[in-house]
């Protein structure tokens, strides 16, 4: 998998706004792929926190009143949770919104596919920072096995060294995965 290959099959139009129907709570993530072999970024929130506790997820968070879009929201929350500064103009694409089951989150996915990035560095909302080779991780996808899971959308799961990631991060994994036809 080359990056260059990468980067052309993930370029999309950006459109860092979602519909607002009164009831939604809105969040965005950043996607960030790096490196050859190709690496993807993910993160492990600390077992205390009190919403996605010990899940692996990608950097990002809920839109802030500061905010002036799911951009920036993705963008200020990367480099809040993980050290990376990454400009708006080194955004790749964007993928297709997706829903939390538990907390009821509209969440934006942006892709940013990088050459290299700098050392990173957690804050206190990620227990551990992971360099995934991506190529390796989009082959564990499995169907989830758990029916209830399926009331809303698909479920996979994707598995690095015995730690699952499943949820919206898994459906995120998926858009991906199709896009590079895995």
């Amino acid at each position: 998998m080359i990056l260059d290959n990468l980067r052309d099959i993930l370029t999309s139009k950006i459109n860092p706004v979602l519909e607002d129907y009164g009831k939604n709570k809105f969040a965005s993530i950043l996607v960030v792929i790096y490196g050859d072999p190709p690496l993807i970024v993910m993160t492990e929130k600390p077992k205390n926190m009190n919403f996605h506790a010990g899940e692996i997820s990608f950097p990002g968070g809920k839109l802030d009143s500061s905010d002036s879009n799911l951009l920036e929201t993705a963008l200020r929350e990367t480099r809040e949770e993980i050290g990376l500064a990454i400009k708006s103009e080194q955004v790749t694409g964007q993928l297709k919104p997706v829903v939390t089951l538990n907390s009821g989150f509209s969440i934006l996915p942006f892709v940013s596919v990088l050459d290299k990035i700098p050392p990173l560095s957690a804050n206190a909302e990620v227990e551990h920072i992971f360099h995934i080779p991506l190529e390796d991780f989009l082959m564990t996808m499995a169907n989830d096995p758990d029916p209830t899971h399926n009331l809303i959308q698909e479920m996979y799961t994707f598995e690095f060294r015995g730690k699952i990631v499943w949820g919206a991060s898994a459906r995120i994994l998926k858009q991906i995965a199709d896009s590079l036809n895995f």
